[in-house]
């Protein structure tokens, strides 16, 4: 705009500008004579794949922008980057899953057992600080049946208690009294976002929050293919199994 031209001459930015690679707007509203009818939203779209540039990979994918600059920009750039990251690191323990626990393990941790053991595999366990796992969802599973007739679907309350059972794995794997037991005593901003039918497979997340003696609380996830499904913040009661 040109109400912020002088201020950034002040600062000593835009030294490079010039007409044919500046466009300034006055501020009467009224546009300047373009090169071509839709050049804003050229220069714009220029912006956005310089921003994106940063990534410094390649980047398959359909962007919608609205009234964006380049701090937002940086921001989205910034959020793939992570997601990214996340991925590999997810991949890679898909691969080697180094820390994992296999089902004898999970039996060993957790008192459930058929029908209501919902964890198939630890990934990774992290004592004290956080555990992925995955829970393969078959056609098999007999809520199926009628849940529901002709249209299957993972009832969300099952989901909660996948990513519980992991939670209890993440608190009572190193406990030093292994006769305990973690107990829910509330779930806090439940958000289903996306239904889970059979053939998917959830990969739980669980992250410790907070523990005390007897009380703690995890923040937990569920993703299929990437994409959020489930999310919640869970609080436990631990104590003694008998």
């Amino acid at each position: 705009l040109e109400s912020e031209v002088k201020d950034l001459q002040v600062r000593g930015l835009g030294k490079g500008a010039t007409k044919d690679n500046t466009i300034v707007i006055g501020g009467d509203g009224k546009a300047p004579d373009f090169r071509l009818p839709d050049e804003p939203a050229r220069h714009k779209i220029l912006d956005l794949i310089g921003d994106c540039y940063i990534l410094r990979c390649s980047l398959s994918g359909h962007i919608i922008a609205h009234r964006s600059g380049h701090g937002l920009n940086a921001e989205l750039s910034a959020r793939i980057a992570e997601a990214h990251v996340r991925e590999r690191e997810l991949e890679d323990v898909l691969i080697k899953a180094p820390h994992g626990l296999e089902i004898r393990d999970i039996q060993k941790v957790l008192p459930h057992r058929y029908p209501f053991l919902l964890v198939d595999r630890v990934l990774e366990v992290e004592e004290g600080v956080r555990a992925v796992g995955l829970k393969n969802v078959s056609f098999n599973e007999e809520y199926f049946q009628g849940h529901f007739p002709g249209q299957p679907v993972m009832p969300g309350v099952l989901q909660l208690e996948a990513l519980a059972q992991l939670s209890g794995i993440l608190l009572l794997r190193s406990s030093a009294d292994s006769n305990r037991i973690a107990y829910i005593l509330g779930i806090d901003d439940v958000k289903f976002r996306k239904t889970v039918v059979p053939g998917d497979q959830l990969i739980l997340e669980a992250e410790l929050k907070r523990l005390r003696e007897r009380t703690a609380q995890v923040q937990v996830k569920a993703t299929v293919d990437g994409k959020t499904v489930t999310e919640a913040t869970i609080r436990f009661m631990i104590v003694d199994a008998n």
